[in-house]
């Protein structure tokens, strides 16, 4: 009988065979986050006529018997920075509050060419900035498992929304860890695919190669789902890789036996990890081992990684927000501001010092995965933290001077160019997620997300393989 924490594979099926409709499905996730949203505050800007509607054309198309799109009938999320024509999109600003988008964007054309029911927009903080979900238009979302703590961020909204049961599938983003890290604060799964996999448009910077999209979902199964209609080429995106989405739809699980997997949980000392973290990590390492994956420590060397991951950071939010922050420099919050005013004496040198470190970074990335098929690591240094502070204050007592620093274990992945996954790897001693960061050479997503499946089987711990559900 399907609910609303059955796979979005056995609801499009079970939708596609008539055993539910769309809008009986849709009535139970409305239902759902009538339940619980008040309590996480996940989803904004609900619109259910809009919704019902989407529903009762998708019921039209079942029974006309046309062919159906992989993600028919199932609820989704939006995330609230990416554009959705008519329905409210405030990337969590008051200077965007108001702000009703006249276009879908494209990862939106995809999943409403696929059948999705778009439900809702998912909670972010201001301009995705920070891996918190907090903002002054909806406030703070609040973790499914403890609801004193963060969701984590950017895309922490949707993490908690499918954490929650609210919706099916979601969508999100990654700077620095926006995928990864909401998803292993929530128990859920978040790739971070690599750049031009899931091609951006309309956009100021075609090659903007720090941001990506991507998608998040209960289980690695259901994520190859989403992925295979959010990836493939566009003719408007240049950039984008050309293979088709199709390809990273369905991965079996591949054989753990003689995986070479790299363990490190900090990067060779590239920083601090709370010990509860680093319990499950090698906890994960040792099930690995177990299973007959090849498992030593090692980690690649990436000297630059971070210089060249702020200059970008500080270089892109200045162009795109220095505007607002001299125009309503009291709607920015002071972290964001500061990273904008970062970004105002770079040069044009430094720019290209980044962009060559980048090319660096890429090719020592490459080198290293010559001699391993996996890295695993940390996805976040710490489990999820008190959702009144905007940022760890300190890990195992070394301070966080700033609200990037608790966040290297996923923005140093991220300037390697490599596609990463966050898989939940078990819990704290307090019961707080931790996921499992696999990290694959570039291009690598259909054999990352083999890998990822296998050691989800392996571990039990997510929602979508029978691990613990949130106590809502």
């Amino acid at each position: 009988m399907i609910d609303v924490y059955s796979s979005a594979r056995e609801m499009a099926t079970a939708v596609a065979a008539r055993e539910i409709s769309a809008r009986e499905l849709l009535a139970l996730h409305l239902a759902r986050i009538g339940e619980v949203n008040g309590v996480v505050n996940a989803l904004v800007s609900i619109d259910a006529d809009r919704a019902y509607a989407q529903a009762s054309k998708a019921d039209d198309i079942t029974a006309s018997g046309a062919r159906l799109g992989p993600l028919h009938g199932l609820p989704y999320a939006v995330k609230d920075t990416h554009h959705v024509a008519g329905w409210r999109t405030t990337f969590g600003s008051p200077v965007m509050a108001d702000h009703v988008s006249a276009y879908d964007e494209l990862v939106v054309e995809r999943v409403r060419a696929a059948g999705a029911v778009i439900v809702a927009k998912s909670n972010t903080p201001e301009f995705a900035a920070g891996s918190h979900t907090f903002n002054p238009v909806f406030g703070a979302t609040l973790n499914p498992y403890d609801t004193s703590r963060s969701a984590g961020g950017s895309s922490g909204g949707s993490a908690a929304a499918l954490a929650s049961g609210m919706v099916a599938l979601a969508d999100g983003s990654d700077m620095g860890g926006s995928l990864r890290n909401p998803a292993s604060f929530c128990n859920v799964v978040g790739l971070r695919p690599t750049w031009g996999r899931v091609p951006t448009w309309p956009t100021w910077n075609l090659w903007e190669t720090v941001s990506v999209q991507g998608p998040l979902a209960r289980d690695v199964g259901d994520l190859a789902l989403l992925l295979g209609v959010l990836a493939g080429p566009d003719p408007r995106v240049p950039t984008a890789d050309s293979t088709p989405g199709a390809v990273f739809a369905d991965p079996a699980p591949v054989t753990l036996d003689g995986l070479r997997v790299a363990l490190s949980v900090d990067l060779g000392g590239s920083f601090e990890v709370e010990r509860s973290v680093e319990d499950v990590v090698r906890a994960a390492g040792a099930r690995l081992a177990d299973a007959g994956a090849a498992v030593v420590e090692a980690a690649p060397e990436l000297p630059d990684a971070e210089a060249t991951f702020r200059t970008l950071r500080a270089w892109l939010m200045e162009y795109a927000l220095g505007d607002v922050l001299d125009s309503r420099p009291d709607d920015v919050k002071p972290s964001l501001a500061d990273n904008i005013r970062a970004g105002r004496p770079l040069s044009g040198h430094d720019v290209a010092v980044a962009y060559a470190g980048r090319t660096a970074l890429a090719e020592q990335a490459r080198a290293f995965f010559a001699s391993y098929d996996v890295l695993a690591m940390p996805v976040s240094q710490v489990p999820p933290f008190p959702a009144d502070q905007e940022y760890p204050s300190a890990i195992n007592g070394r301070p966080q001077e700033t609200y990037l620093d608790w966040m290297r274990s996923a923005f140093l992945v991220t300037v390697t160019g490599c596609p990463a996954i966050s898989v939940p790897a078990g819990f704290t001693p307090d019961g707080l997620p931790v996921g499992l960061q696999l990290v694959g050479p570039a291009g690598s997503e259909r054999r990352l997300l083999a890998i990822a499946r296998a050691y989800e089987e392996l571990s039990g711990a997510g929602i979508g393989v029978g691990g613990p559900r949130p106590a809502l």
